[in-house]
């Protein structure tokens, strides 16, 4: 299995490569050359099994020369750190009603299924090269901590993770600013989600910097996160409705990595139905799949701030397909956004994109009564990007279809608007009881690439800086 840039004009990739590239070097994210099947017989053989053994068949075909026995391995490490054997457990709420609950990894996001396996890899892979690299990521709330979690302390790693200044929740940012470790770096940049991953794609566009300083991504344009965030819907659409019956989901989706891994599940020819995106008031993503048009406007602040994006740098992958796989025509219409703020497809490309997705867009009203009617109708408290999933797929279902909720996070990342909404606020597990009283960690700077990038190679602290390797004989 080797991968190819969404844009076209980057080298062809093997999975290895692609995980410590992270951004394509012509600006593309990187995709599988084609997508892999799991036949009828495959799918058969794995109702019912374990979840590290779904990981393992979904993810084999996507590895190439990497060698299995060990990637199995890191599977095993990586599901260690859930508080669940399960990893990803399904609670039924209903006929036909289910909420696949993603939050049992150690920074309670459902970012921990991937991240968790993405560190160790990271760490397998670079102690076998002798190799280091710069990890940088831009978070809306839950990538943050999640990548820091999985990359703390690593000898070959150091982590760099910009978040917009004031526009996490309070838990979000605590789990990434108390991790007291060496290799540890925030950094909260005045400006919104959407200018920390305009500052990310960046760094990585100039090549010097990139080159010297080792850059790679943890972030969902890391084409390994999705491939790890496959494996639970294999696993739920295995286990509700075997290789024969479709099981719809519905994502609360901001970024598009999550709900795409539904897709690349679907390509895969694994019993998925009706892929429904969930958004808040950020709704391009509906606004997209409504009209064909996918214009950037304000970016709202709301109690499901992880969903506070416009532009949603995922969804490069999908128009890559859309358009017939042509690298050329991405790039044009990733070149409108940037001068003309937005882009147009034809009614045919909107055709296969509404054939693939369904959407729907939720108020704040309506993510506050959905997390009120959770407790009320269900007896269990939900987090607000969670109830803006429940009210999407409350409003879309179909008679008789299968419907799974990601349940993306813990509610206790956002104790206060779930404590608005029903009156009770949900506690924190005893392992983060203390997090208030931790002291942070994290440097404020302007949304200027310059400012950043130099304060990336002040604290990188080895022979390939900048100022060193210019210095060098």
């Amino acid at each position: 299995m080797n991968y190819v840039s969404t844009r076209g004009h980057a080298p062809v990739l093997d999975f290895e490569a692609v995980l410590l590239a992270g951004l394509a070097s012509d600006g593309g994210l990187y995709v599988p050359e084609a997508w892999p099947t799991l036949s009828g017989d495959e799918q058969r053989a794995l109702v019912a099994r374990d979840y590290r053994e779904v990981a393992r068949a979904v993810t084999r075909p996507f590895i190439g020369d990497f060698d299995a026995e060990r990637f199995g391995r890191l599977i095993d490490i990586a599901s260690a750190g859930f508080a669940h054997d399960q990893v990803a457990p399904l609670r039924q709420l209903g006929p036909g009603a289910w909420l696949m609950e993603l939050f049992h990894g150690p920074t309670l996001a459902f970012k921990d299924v991937a991240l968790q396996l993405i560190g160790p890899l990271f760490d397998d892979v670079l102690e076998a090269r002798g190799e280091r690299v710069t990890i940088v990521g831009a978070t809306s709330g839950d990538t943050g901590s999640a990548a820091i979690e999985a990359c703390r302390d690593r000898g070959a790693v150091e982590i760099f993770i910009l978040h917009p200044e004031g526009r996490v929740s309070e838990i979000q940012r605590l789990q990434m600013t108390t991790v007291d470790a060496a290799n540890v770096h925030n950094i909260a940049v005045r400006g919104t989600f959407d200018d920390c991953q305009a500052l990310l794609k960046e760094l990585f566009a100039d090549e010097d910097f990139r080159r010297r300083a080792r850059l790679s991504a943890v972030n969902s344009i890391n084409w390994v996160r999705v491939l790890a965030q496959v494996v639970y819907y294999a696993q739920a659409a295995l286990a509700l409705g075997g290789p024969d019956r479709p099981v719809s989901f519905c994502v609360p989706s901001g970024n598009f990595g999550n709900v795409f891994a539904g897709y690349v599940a679907k390509r895969m020819g694994l019993p998925i139905g009706r892929l429904l995106v969930a958004t808040n008031r950020n709704d391009i993503l509906h606004r997209f799949l409504q009209t064909g048009a996918y214009e950037l406007g304000e970016v709202h602040a709301t109690q499901s701030p992880s969903m506070d994006i416009q532009v949603s740098s995922n969804f490069e992958r999908l128009l890559f397909d859309l358009l017939d796989r042509d690298g050329d025509a991405v790039a044009g219409l990733i070149g409108d956004m940037k001068t003309k703020g937005g882009f147009k497809v034809s009614p045919a490309v909107i055709a296969r994109a509404r054939a693939e997705f369904t959407s729907h867009a939720v108020s704040e009203a309506e993510t506050a009564e959905a997390m009120a009617r959770a407790r009320r109708a269900h007896g269990i408290t939900v987090d607000p990007h969670t109830a803006v999933g429940l009210e999407a797929a409350a409003k879309l279902a179909e008679p008789g279809e299968v419907m799974v909720t990601l349940a993306t996070a813990h509610p206790a990342k956002f104790a206060d608007a779930v404590e608005a909404a029903t009156g009770e606020r949900p506690a924190l597990p005893p392992r983060l009881a203390d997090l208030a009283r931790r002291a942070e960690h994290c440097d404020v700077l302007d949304n200027d690439l310059d400012a950043v990038r130099a304060h990336i190679l002040a604290r990188i602290g080895r022979p390939n800086t900048l100022a060193e390797e210019t210095s060098a004989p």
